[in-house]
């Protein structure tokens, strides 16, 4: 029954997805969450780190796509000097932002990587548009009061997860065992 909310990788922070791991496993473009994923969600101006990632990701021809439950003026104002695409109000874990991002890459799912901070929202969504994802860590601890009740239910099917698939594990990079 929760396996719907199983991640393909843990991986402690976006930043460690580099365009080796992508391209070794054919991964052609990342779509990302925005709260708690890219950005703080109380700091929406990012950090260096997310400058050189983003750098990083264009000059390797990797597109990323901002695929957010938000409306546009609050994606805008986190990524507009990022120069990303997105999705906004794209109803996670429902897959019609999945399906829009799909259609703006031309790209098939296999070529595709979901990664968000949460299960119930980024990986079941993504699992349902049969897209491979990964769950971060959040950026920061506090949650917005949207996402309070979301961390609470988390919890407990991690706990789950963890007790049924134990060799689910936090790990560096989407190519550690």
């Amino acid at each position: 029954m929760f396996t719907k909310y199983k991640p393909t990788w843990m991986v402690e922070a976006i930043y460690q997805i580099t365009p080796e791991q992508l391209k070794k496993r054919n991964f052609k473009a990342v779509l990302t969450d925005l709260d708690n994923t890219l950005i703080a969600w109380n700091n929406p101006d990012g950090t260096e780190e997310l400058l050189a990632w983003i750098k990083e990701m264009k000059e390797a021809g990797i597109p990323v796509i901002v695929i957010s439950n938000n409306k546009a003026s609050r994606i805008e104002r986190a990524i507009n000097k990022l120069d990303l695409q997105y999705v906004q109000r794209a109803m996670k874990p429902l897959t019609k932002g999945f399906k829009e991002a799909e259609k703006m890459l031309n790209l098939p799912k296999d070529q595709i990587l979901m990664v968000g901070d949460q299960i119930m929202t980024d990986i079941r969504g993504a699992n349902a548009a049969g897209i491979q994802n990964v769950l971060v860590k959040p950026v920061v601890e506090s949650d917005g009061w949207n996402t309070k009740f979301n961390r609470s239910m988390e919890r407990r099917i991690m706990k789950h997860l963890w007790k049924k698939h134990p060799e689910m594990s936090w790990r560096k990079t989407i190519d550690d065992e």
